[in-house]
């Protein structure tokens, strides 16, 4: 994977658009830290690889959740348990509605 910084992207930018049309990925940086990724696509892909691009967003965030249910232990909650906090929430709220608040 080729690395480019945000100002060789303009500096350089003939030489990166060379490797970048050649199908190379680049990752561009910024004060160092990768900032955003290029990644050559043919526009009859381009959706299906924006498509790609966000399941593997989200994929990497929802395996963030779990660790977090993981760590506070809530990855042992009962769909009963779940069922009953969504409950009282519920009476709670139309309690509340009832008494004008």
């Amino acid at each position: 994977m080729n690395f480019v910084t945000v100002s060789e992207l303009g500096s350089k930018s003939a030489q990166v658009w060379e490797k970048f049309e050649a199908g190379e990925e680049m990752v561009v940086t910024r004060n160092g830290k990768p900032f955003a990724i290029l990644v050559h696509t043919d526009p009859s892909e381009l959706e299906a690889t924006l498509r790609a691009l966000r399941w593997a967003r989200f994929d990497r965030l929802l395996a963030q959740q779990h660790r977090r249910a993981a760590e506070r232990g809530l990855d042992k909650t009962s769909m009963e348990e779940i069922d009953a906090v969504i409950a009282t929430a519920r009476r709670q709220r139309r309690e509340g509605n009832a008494c004008g608040r």
